[in-house]
């Protein structure tokens, strides 16, 4: 899989096996979502490249570091707002923009209803969450949405992701890096990932 960084240790494949759990609560699913969302947040940082400052402790002056470009989160609506708090508890400096897209049923194509983002994402690292890459049509056009607004820098960070729907990222926007914590067999007839875990934002929001 091209430029895909499978997130994995003990604790994500304990907590994706929750969120796949047909029993599990929507209290629980958010938070097996969340603990998911902050290993990804923290392996995703591990790209980002730092400046050097002076800081001062208690007794003396020693080197500190900081990002040396802004991070932006851009969740896709409504799934994706699930992922936020996590990643803002890992990068409390991060500002936070928003894309609306919903799946038509039939055609399985994503619909633009929102679009709000910060100015400057020409000069930030700009992450867009959703939590279930399958077609890669909510992907695609979240990123097709991005670069006309002049992005720079991006990454997907996703729960899940199908085959078909890394296919799609990579053959649109191949040089953006996805994040996942589960590479996951294929779709089904009706577009939904299998074995998968059924509808992110339905199970995370009680609307089922």
């Amino acid at each position: 899989m091209k430029n895909v960084f499978l997130v994995e240790n003990t604790l994500v494949k304990r907590d994706v096996t929750i969120l796949r759990d047909k029993t599990t609560t929507p209290n629980e699913f958010r938070l097996a979502l969340e603990r998911v969302s902050h290993s990804i947040a923290i392996e995703i940082s591990k790209s980002f490249s730092l400046e050097e400052f002076e800081v001062e402790t208690p007794l003396e002056k020693t080197k500190g570091y900081r990002f040396d470009k802004q991070i932006v989160l851009v969740p896709v609506l409504r799934a994706g707002l699930s992922m936020v708090s996590s990643f803002l508890s890992m990068i409390p400096d991060a500002q936070v923009g928003h894309i609306g897209l919903q799946r038509d049923e039939k055609t399985l194509l994503p619909i633009d209803y929102y679009y709000k983002t910060p100015k400057n994402l020409d000069e930030s690292i700009t992450i867009v969450l959703d939590p279930m890459l399958a077609t890669g049509g909510s992907a695609v056009a979240s990123f097709n949405s991005l670069k006309q607004k002049g992005v720079g820098k991006c990454i997907l960070a996703c729960m899940i992701a199908a085959p078909e729907g890394i296919k799609k990222m990579n053959s649109a926007h191949p040089e953006i890096p996805i994040y996942t914590a589960a590479l996951d067999r294929e779709l089904n007839g009706n577009g939904y990932i299998l074995p998968g875990l059924g509808d992110a934002g339905d199970r995370t929001f009680g609307t089922l």
